[in-house]
């Protein structure tokens, strides 16, 4: 088991940026994969990063690269996604969620895989 928490959203103009971060707590917080999504009203949840728990490999939408950056803080059971150049396009709640995985290396693509789901953290965009 283990909860996942969001922080770091809220108003930011056009051209901006935010830092936003999941905290995992469990035991076995760190044994998992994580994934940064995204889901504005009318709209499908789309997966924007994601990260194995080694941190050592990340996959990226091809129409995600460039503006995104995901991360990972073992040390602090924490993943960031850094998020640039924000549009009012980018206005959505944002989410992380965990998939436990035996292959440390692994990412997980597909948002049906994520076992654990974070409460989501508002991001508007103005412009």
């Amino acid at each position: 088991q283990v909860q996942l928490v969001e922080s770091g959203g809220g108003l930011v103009q056009a051209g901006g940026s935010l830092r936003l971060s999941c905290a995992a707590f469990g035991r076995t917080a760190s044994s998992y994969a994580v994934g940064w999504f995204r889901q504005a009203p009318g709209k499908e949840r789309e997966l924007l990063a994601a990260i194995s728990w080694s941190g050592g490999n990340t996959y990226y939408p091809d129409s995600k690269k460039g503006r995104f950056t995901i991360s990972r803080d073992a040390a602090k059971n924490t993943v960031y996604l850094q998020m640039n150049s924000l549009n009012p396009e980018d206005t959505a709640v944002y989410y992380c969620a965990a998939d436990w995985s035996e292959d440390r290396t692994a990412v997980t693509r597909v948002a049906s895989e994520y076992e654990y789901w974070g409460q989501g953290t508002q991001v508007t965009v103005s412009s």
